[in-house]
């Protein structure tokens, strides 16, 4: 039976944050994320639409509802470009309480205005990579539920804890914890001995790190360019790469 146009006419509408918001769900697209999301229990997964070859060779849960799509109809509740073979709508979690002590004790990325939806998915696959589990989002960040960012993540929105919250906030009531900032005039990264924990601010590339949030940073790294190169900045995701790898040695 095909899928009503109501029901297309929702599931679109998830390209919108504000309807993600209103109805607290939001789409996931592509066969590794969906069966990785099946075998969780953080995200609650409300529906699956998938073609039938999908339907017929993947592992799934009895508790999910399953329609049956064709690749016209498919295309048509699609967010990709090309769409795949699945596409689950999910309900969004309500949001992890983080206590003092797993700051102390961890490492976290906080991003001041990451404003591309694509950064902020490379920038989760980056923190789950170098074991950082606990990613921020400052006011100005993309939204976590875009499609983009669901899709650049790879996966590993189910694997970190996110959270938008502002740096007083994430810092507040947790004395002596280091936040290192990534600044062009800061100490080199490749000469400091890391600490067993801390919080690294990345900022979005052209303004960088906001005044409020660069209050709150008691330590600036840089990562320092070769000898006579004349580029003027790295990539937000490569920076924090650069970053986390010689922070979690």
């Amino acid at each position: 039976m095909p899928i009503s146009s109501g029901t297309i006419k929702f599931i679109s509408s998830l390209r919108q944050k504000k309807v993600r918001q209103n109805y607290h769900k939001f789409a996931v697209e592509g066969t590794r994320i969906v069966e990785e999301l099946l075998t969780q229990d953080r995200y609650r997964v409300d529906h699956l639409y998938a073609l039938e070859t999908w339907a017929d060779n993947a592992a799934r849960r009895a508790d999910v509802p399953l329609t049956i799509v064709t690749p016209r109809e498919l295309d048509r509740i699609s967010q990709l470009t090309t769409p795949n073979q699945v596409l689950a709508v999910v309900d969004m979690p309500t949001e992890p309480t983080v206590a003092p002590s797993d700051l102390a004790d961890s490492w976290s990325l906080y991003l001041d205005g990451i404003q591309s939806p694509s950064n902020l998915g490379a920038l989760l696959r980056i923190a789950d990579w170098f074991g950082f589990p606990y990613v921020f989002g400052g006011p100005g960040t993309a939204d976590l539920y875009n499609s983009k960012s669901i899709q650049a993540s790879m996966g590993s929105f189910l694997r970190v804890s996110y959270r938008e919250l502002p740096l007083a906030e994430v810092t507040a009531d947790r004395p002596g914890l280091t936040v290192f900032g990534a600044d062009l005039e800061g100490e080199s990264i490749y000469a400091i001995t890391p600490p067993t924990a801390g919080v690294l601010v990345i900022g979005a590339e052209g303004p960088g790190i906001g005044a409020g949030t660069r209050e709150r940073v008691n330590r600036w790294l840089t990562i320092p360019r070769a000898p006579g190169r004349q580029a003027e900045s790295l990539n937000a995701a490569v920076a924090a790469g650069i970053l986390c790898s010689i922070l979690r040695q």
